[in-house]
């Protein structure tokens, strides 16, 4: 995983054609970037997140952000409704229960 400027690439090698390649994560917009070596990888990667930064730019356009924090997650009734009530019974918000059981569990 590459980060720069707060956008996060990944990479992989095509052994084929003797190229690495990637794409800009957390977007809809979509961002690539290749190369030959690693350092030409890492190189790429940075100009084209300033490609993009330099194109949104001109547009007048607000750059797009990966990862805003914020997470809409469908859960089945029950199961919420237990989270619900651990939370109540711990005295924390529902919010703060499911990041302190995600935070364990990575």
């Amino acid at each position: 995983m590459m980060k720069y400027k707060g956008y996060l690439g990944d990479a992989s090698f095509d052994a084929e054609a003797r190229i690495f390649h990637g794409i800009v994560i957390g977007l809809k917009d979509v961002i690539t970037f290749q190369g030959t070596t690693v350092k030409e990888l890492e190189q790429a990667f940075k100009d084209s997140i300033n490609d993009y930064l330099m194109w949104c730019k001109q547009r007048g356009e607000k750059p797009e952000k990966t990862f805003s924090g914020n997470l809409r997650l469908r859960l089945p009734i029950d199961l919420h409704a237990e989270l619900a009530l651990l939370a109540a019974s711990r005295g924390v918000s529902l919010n703060s229960l499911i990041i302190d059981r995600l935070q364990k569990s990575t």
